[in-house]
């Protein structure tokens, strides 16, 4: 053991070839050449001999500095969300929600984040507090992307615009990024990203701007994407999509402690 030398062995837990074979990354017998070669690390040290053992539930481990979630107890779930459903587990209104996707897992997942009602697209469910904290809250500055169908012919002074800043009501916004996608008989597509949680915040941008909002997608959530996804279906988080989310969440846990939370609603 190198980087770490001096730590002992753990004498329980699991060992460490056995939890990275379990979350996916390679078979058994590969995590043991992975872990020889010194391409895995604990907790920040490398680990180049086999017979470390680990506790999968708080040591964080990584392959190539790409992270690992050792504990399989972890769900992590994109679902392309239909119009007509709430972010809700238990909507109090009676109204569509998100317990018809959630009930088909045995674990007790929760959405990071929220859509409203009328806007389709990428939703993550999980049981992860801690990550979903990290995704949800804008401090962190997680970028989504949306596509919008808007009323009106958008020209570039209208995306110009965008990029500058309008002003709203609860203070001034601009998007990260802004492409007219098609323009013409009187409606336009505009792909419009940024890492504002604010409420409704591309509906009101948009309509800051004379171009009404008549469909909304939210297409990316800051590395995922909702690809080929059909309406309505799930699919669990590959082990990149995976570990690109817990390098965003371990990096965070370095930053100042985050200030009060922001409904995330577009």
């Amino acid at each position: 053991m190198s980087g770490g030398a001096g730590a002992s062995l753990q004498a329980d837990g699991e060992r460490l070839q056995k939890v990275i074979a379990a979350a996916g990354v390679a078979s058994r017998r590969v995590a043991e050449n992975l872990i020889v070669e010194g391409r895995v690390t604990v907790n920040g040290e490398v680990v180049d001999a086999l017979g470390r053992r680990v506790d999968p539930a708080t040591d964080e481990i990584a392959v190539d500095g790409v992270p690992v979630q050792g504990d399989a107890s972890r769900r992590y779930v994109l679902l392309n969300k239909p119009v007509g459903i709430v972010s809700s587990l238990q909507d109090e209104r009676g109204r569509r929600d998100l317990s018809e996707f959630v009930d088909r897992y045995e674990e007790r997942l929760f959405n990071v984040g929220r859509l409203d009602a009328e806007t389709s697209g990428l939703l993550v469910l999980t049981n992860d507090g801690d990550l979903a904290h990290v995704l949800a809250h804008p401090s962190f500055g997680i970028t989504k992307t949306y596509i919008a169908k808007v009323r009106g012919n958008v020209n570039p002074g209208t995306v110009q615009r965008l990029l500058d800043g309008v002003e709203l009501e609860d203070g001034p916004i601009a998007a990260d990024k802004v492409r007219l996608l098609e323009s013409a008989k009187g409606e336009s597509l505009v792909e419009i990203t940024l890492h504002s949680g604010r409420n409704r915040i591309v509906r009101r941008m948009l309509e800051a701007v004379d171009h009404p909002v008549t469909d909304l997608v939210r297409r990316s959530f800051g590395p995922l994407h909702l690809g080929s996804l059909p309406v309505g279906k799930t699919r669990e988080l590959s082990t990149v999509e995976l570990g690109k989310l817990l390098r965003i969440a371990r990096e965070a846990r370095g930053s100042a402690q985050a200030g009060p939370d922001e409904e995330s609603a577009d």
